[in-house]
């Protein structure tokens, strides 16, 4: 069982408001209706939020469908300067969106101060993508028919676009919307989670700092129902959602959109006979993606493979590291697991770990639930269907069990519905190319567990993760569309 962090708690820093409101065509709206949002830690209110309604989000769709010209026309240097800006505040605003992190969704400072440097680079980055969306010299005179002809192909913005966020990565998810977005020269209508909508708040002030053109954005707070314009309306040329399965269901809903989904996972990770490292780099690396943000995150070590010549050693070594994990208030320094993000969530983890004991599962860490925070937990001989196998336990929880053969172990992967990322940790090349070849998932990490990701890189999955890619260039490609242009030859 994790251990309890008893330290004094830090003081808290001060920066978060009594309230904040929504954003409607870049102006902050104080709406009469609010919503309370939680200390995830201690229950308590942390702040109120403005909660637009259906008339709101209608009048945000107008507003970017009226901004697709002018957002157009914005220069890409323009676009650049407003994501430097934004890259500026953000560090000057660090240890703020840092508590607003750590109280809205109970994530540990040290991990909140991490998210937040993530914002900022994929703002960095994005405003380096902003001068560089080239086009492309297509050679036409392929036959006589065609000579004379030349051919010119640039990207344009595709237009209008909804962006839905989860809870898990209050700041950087949506930062993996907005800041391309911006850069690719579309306007958009931002929903972020109502159980962790302070961060996207903050990120619309700085937004209101800049010269956007009006109607570039909205951020609004709002109920599913009220939701679904952003989802349905035709007016809206792309939607980005990440979240649950339910974005399938979005998806079928769409219209004619462009839809982009990132769904999670259950992420595995094989730990080879030769891992290619020493077992406690190994350790390190997997008591890491497993329970780094009690497991909040799509791509949580959820299930590890590890060869039979190594799997007792193994095993041994995560028990003793996963036990020395301090759980406890997110503000302190030393605290590893916090709460998960609400009692009910955390009741269904419980759940989904007593049903796999009772079925035949062996418990080599973990404890009794307390309120919203579960002890990081680690099983053994976890039935094939169990929910704790099959499905997203998007918990501090993981699975371990031994594999004698390499390509048994990659066929124990794939058997899964979903297909995100997948950690090979291996010393042996063969079996790192095969992994890549094999494994039915948008990446695979080798030397490191699935939870690797930087900020530049393609992300998004397969199967039930989902559809699409994010990453800001690859995010870019999606907000924009190919135009072609061909030049005959003035004709004598």
């Amino acid at each position: 069982m994790a251990k309890p962090n008893k330290k004094k708690p830090a003081k808290p820093a001060k920066g978060l408001k009594t309230s904040y409101p929504y954003y409607l065509a870049n102006r902050p709206v104080a709406a009469n209706t609010e919503l309370e949002v939680l200390d995830k830690y201690t229950g308590k209110r942390a702040t109120r939020v403005a909660m637009a309604d259906a008339a709101a989000v209608r009048k945000a769709i107008v507003a970017a469908h009226k901004a697709r010209e002018a957002m157009a026309a914005f220069t890409p240097d323009r676009r650049r300067d407003v994501l430097e800006h934004c890259v500026r505040r953000f560090s000057e605003r660090f240890e703020e969106l840092a508590l607003a992190l750590c109280i809205e969704a109970g994530k540990p400072i040290k991990d909140a101060r991490g998210e937040v440097t993530r914002l900022i680079d994929t703002f960095r980055i994005a405003a380096g993508e902003a001068t560089r969306i080239d086009g492309q010299i297509i050679e036409l005179q392929i036959s006589e028919r065609t000579r004379g002809y030349r051919g010119m192909v640039k990207r344009v913005p595709i237009g209008p676009c909804s962006f839905i966020t989860p809870f898990n990565f209050p700041l950087n998810l949506v930062a993996h919307k907005v800041a391309p977005a911006i850069a690719a020269g579309c306007p958009f209508v931002l929903k972020p989670a109502i159980k962790t909508p302070v961060g996207a708040l903050i990120i619309a002030e700085v937004l209101a700092e800049t010269d956007l053109p009006e109607g570039a954005f909205s951020v609004l707070c709002c109920s599913n129902e009220d939701a679904s314009l952003l989802v349905e309306d035709e007016r809206i040329k792309l939607l980005s959602f990440t979240g649950g399965l339910i974005g399938w269901d979005l998806k079928a809903r769409s219209g004619k959109k462009k839809v982009t989904l990132e769904l999670g996972g259950n992420a595995a990770c094989i730990v080879d006979a030769d891992p290619g490292v020493s077992l406690d780099h190994v350790v390190e690396r997997l008591v890491f993606g497993a329970y780094y943000q009690s497991g909040q995150s799509c791509i949580s070590v959820q299930r590890i493979y590890a060869h039979a010549d190594i799997y007792d050693k193994l095993r041994k070594k995560l028990k003793a590291a996963i036990g020395a994990l301090r759980m406890g208030d997110p503000r302190v320094d030393t605290t590893f697991i916090g709460p998960v993000v609400d009692e009910d969530a955390a009741k269904r983890i419980q759940s989904w770990i007593d049903a796999a004991v009772k079925g035949g599962a062996r418990r080599i860490n973990g404890g009794a639930r307390e309120g919203n925070m579960i002890p990081a937990t680690l099983l053994e001989k976890v039935p094939l269907d169990a929910d704790l196998y099959r499905k997203e336990v998007f918990g501090p929880v993981a699975l371990i069990e031994p594999f004698d053969d390499f390509d048994s172990a990659l066929a124990q992967v794939n058997r899964s519905d979903f297909g995100l990322q997948a950690g090979v940790f291996t010393g042996r090349l063969d079996h790192a190319m095969k992994a890549w070849d094999v494994l039915d998932v948008g990446g695979v990490i080798v030397g490191d567990v699935p939870s690797f990701r930087v900020d530049n890189m393609p992300y998004g999955g397969v199967k039930d993760s989902g559809l699409g890619r994010e990453g800001v260039r690859y995010a870019i490609e999606d907000m924009s569309e190919q135009r072609l242009l061909v030049i005959r030859d003035a004709v004598a």
